[in-house]
């Protein structure tokens, strides 16, 4: 799964649920036990001790709510992000998805095999291991790298579940940005044949007759029906929730703006690469961590690639050598870097950038100088560190640990 997802609020949608099912297991729906609007997600005995044969889960969950800093919040708006009910609902079935292996044709992959929680959600290996033997074609994007909790909800899909809007000319998702929704790129991956190899039509057969996804189903949408346009839309909300706005990154610009000044509580050092950032970096990559600024580009990394990235997808010759334009909170903790994991740290791609640059036919105008030729940063040794310790203060710890994201299968 690699997702990457714009600051929006949650939407609001109301959903109809069935009071009870036949089963093995009397499941309480969400409206009849008052879930709709409570605080915290109660499971009844029975389906506490059916779920807890397979899943360390607490029978009582509570939702989140997280605070936006403030210059995020003089862009959004928002000062909060509450988690709905529903919402920690279908989160809570997606991430028992996340991390269960059935979801691979061979059972030796989970999404969180290629997206490991103490690594930000990124893999820490160029290319990740797939089935059969096989390795991935690119580098792992980091779902742990976003500061925002959840897309923007348009509407109802045929099945009566309500839909992720695709925004025209807002984030996508791949490398090559080949899909342009989540459910799209969740259905990519696991049927992709190297990395899960499992049909989703399948998938969905086989994991609705099992009695934890019907406790957890019946939960997050009233039914037992866990359709493949469920199986997306729990994985959705449960990547959703990763938030990563907890960062010292976050208080040096929110003191920025408060007082005009970065104070002593970080280094020089942090302080001069905040600066050398915003003056070299920020042009592509935004200087809020945000959304970036430019959504694709060719970074100049070699002069012909073997990769034609987006080119290799549309047929454009304008378009080889160009990838998606990542963001960058939790950096520190997500290399090897570039669609290829060709650089181990992040000095190594700081030195690309400031004495690396190849001259690429489509090169970012971002990254070429007056005479038309690659820019040449020629960032001094202290500059480099500067900028390396500038970009560790985007790293979000609560991420790394919070339970909420955690592997919920017992050993």
């Amino acid at each position: 799964m690699k997702k990457l997802l714009p600051l929006l609020a949650f939407g609001a949608l109301g959903l109809t649920f069935s009071s009870c099912i036949e089963e093995r297991i009397d499941v309480g729906s969400p409206e009849t036990e008052g879930f709709s609007n409570a605080l915290t997600l109660e499971f009844n005995s029975d389906e506490f001790a059916t779920l807890s044969q397979s899943l360390d889960i607490d029978q009582t969950i509570t939702m989140a709510s997280v605070n936006v800093p403030f210059h995020i919040q003089m862009t959004s708006g928002i000062s909060t992000v509450d988690q709905t009910s529903s919402d920690a609902r279908k989160a809570l079935l997606g991430r028992v998805l996340f991390y269960d292996s059935r979801l691979s044709a061979t059972g030796e992959t989970t999404c969180a095999s290629c997206h490991k929680q103490e690594a930000a959600f990124s893999d820490d290996i160029a290319f990740s291991n797939g089935i059969n033997g096989a390795v991935t074609k690119r580098n792992s994007i980091a779902l742990g790298s976003v500061p925002t909790f959840a897309p923007v909800i348009s509407g109802y899909g045929s099945s009566g579940d309500e839909q992720t809007a695709q925004v025209d000319g807002d984030v996508r998702f791949f490398w090559d940005e080949r899909a342009g929704t989540i459910k799209e790129q969740s259905e990519a991956t696991i049927q992709d044949e190297l990395e899960m190899g499992k049909d989703i039509h399948e998938l969905s057969s086989e994991l609705k007759e099992l009695e934890m996804y019907k406790i957890l189903t019946m939960k997050a949408f009233g039914t037992t029906d866990l359709t493949p346009d469920r199986i997306t839309l729990a994985l959705e909300k449960f990547t959703s929730s990763i938030v990563s706005m907890n960062t010292r990154f976050d208080q040096m610009r929110d003191e920025e703006i408060f007082s005009g000044v970065i104070s002593g509580n970080f280094t020089a050092s942090e302080r001069e690469g905040a600066q050398l950032f915003r003056s070299n970096c920020s042009s592509c990559h935004g200087d809020e961590m945000g959304k970036p600024r430019i959504n694709i580009a060719s970074n100049g990394l070699d002069e012909v690639y073997s990769d034609k990235g987006v080119g290799e997808r549309s047929g454009n010759s304008w378009e080889n050598g160009i990838f998606k334009v990542p963001f960058l909170r939790n950096v520190a903790l997500t290399g090897p870097y570039m669609h290829d994991g060709r650089f181990n740290t992040l000095r190594e791609v700081i030195d690309h950038y400031s004495e690396g640059i190849q001259d690429h036919v489509n090169l970012h105008p971002n990254l070429k100088g007056n005479n038309n030729q690659p820019r040449r940063m020629n960032f001094t040794e202290a500059q480099k560190q500067a900028l390396i310790d500038f970009l560790e203060t985007t790293t979000d710890q609560s991420v790394l640990v919070d339970p909420r994201f955690s592997d919920p299968f017992r050993e």
